[in-house]
């Protein structure tokens, strides 16, 4: 329950009209004094109540349990302890004066105190432990939702790389077919725009099933045919039964533009690209043949599929490197998007 100004300024009223009507009874009819001790339990029960709501939410302002939750345990219970001993012993004292004018005694006041720590310590402790409880949920709630936004940000940021490199190359390739063959140029714009349709779509996956990364490698073959003819080759050997299996979209099609970006393509040696699987991974295996006097690279593209893979699962990315050949195995996800 939220406790508003309104809401303070009506109980305080409350409990000055409680304590006047049972002042009042008290005075003209003495055998209720069974009620005025109850009306006094009452006022002290909504007097401890409100307080301790109110140092919950200074203790919620300054110091968060998610942030300091020793400090805050020993400091709210500090606080508390403090504040319900004043009310019990001002309310009593108060109604000491009230029924005999006269101040209670040190005796008086040690009985009302151990009374009153028997009833606080385990209501303190149950209020305590509830309202922990309850803020250590939101606190988890939120932390998980920050966290998921987070990783969203971060596919998104890496997904977002891809688009530059792949619209560049391409409308390159587009440019140059205009200018020698405009009919091939036509179909070849009509792939462009659907393998780029397809990459579009990709961007509101997180992983995609393999059937459709295959699709779109397809489709992106074509256009990478157009540019190359033979000195690209790729083969797909993966089994219709993996289909259903699934990886971050476009990981295929990131390998693919890093072997032509780092090899060396010439009629003699034509660049040979192998995509195989089996029931927990696929492999991509390239011929290699480095280009020469070339500067040095991040191996951005490597970093970004390993990024990618690491929000999903603990299996490594495993690259492998010879004087002829590249390969690189990547696990298969056993989930689909959501």
């Amino acid at each position: 329950m939220r406790i508003t100004k309104r809401f303070i300024i009506g109980s305080v009223l409350l409990l000055v009209l409680i304590a006047a009507v049972a002042w009042f009874e008290i005075r003209f009819n003495p055998t209720s004094l069974i009620y005025f001790t109850a009306a006094w339990v009452v006022v002290v029960l909504l007097l401890l109540w409100i307080g301790n709501r109110l140092l919950t939410r200074l203790f919620n302002r300054y110091l968060s349990w998610l942030s300091y939750g020793n400090i805050r345990f020993f400091a709210h219970l500090f606080c508390g302890v403090i504040y319900s001993l004043i009310v019990i012993n001002g309310s009593y004292t108060a109604l000491k004066y009230l029924l005999t004018i006269d101040p209670p005694t040190r005796a008086q006041l040690i009985v009302m105190n151990v009374y009153g720590a028997i009833l606080f310590i385990p209501a303190f402790s149950i209020y305590f432990s509830l309202h922990f409880l309850r803020s250590w949920r939101r606190s988890e709630v939120e932390s998980e939702k920050i966290q998921k936004e987070n990783v969203r940000s971060q596919l998104d940021s890496l997904k977002s790389h891809l688009d530059p490199h792949f619209l560049f190359n391409n409308l390159n390739i587009l440019s140059s077919l205009i200018e020698k063959d405009k009919d091939r140029s036509k179909e070849f714009l009509d792939k462009f725009a659907e393998v780029y349709r397809l990459l579009l779509r990709s961007r509101t996956e997180d992983v995609i099933p393999l059937h459709e990364e295959l699709d779109f490698i397809a489709s992106y073959y074509f256009l990478l045919k157009t540019r190359f003819d033979e000195l690209i080759q790729v083969t797909i050997t993966i089994p219709a039964s993996l289909h259903h299996l699934s990886l971050p979209p476009l990981t295929l099609q990131m390998l693919i533009e890093n072997a032509i970006k780092h090899t060396l393509i010439t009629e003699k040696k034509p660049l040979k690209i192998h995509v195989a699987a089996n029931a927990k991974t696929i492999i991509v295996t390239n011929t290699l043949n480095e280009k020469r006097n070339t500067t040095p690279t991040s191996g951005s593209g490597l970093e970004n599929i390993r990024r990618r893979y690491s929000h999903f699962t603990s299996e490594a990315v495993v690259v492998e490197k010879t004087e002829t050949e590249f390969k690189v195995t990547l696990p298969l996800l056993e989930f689909t998007s959501q």
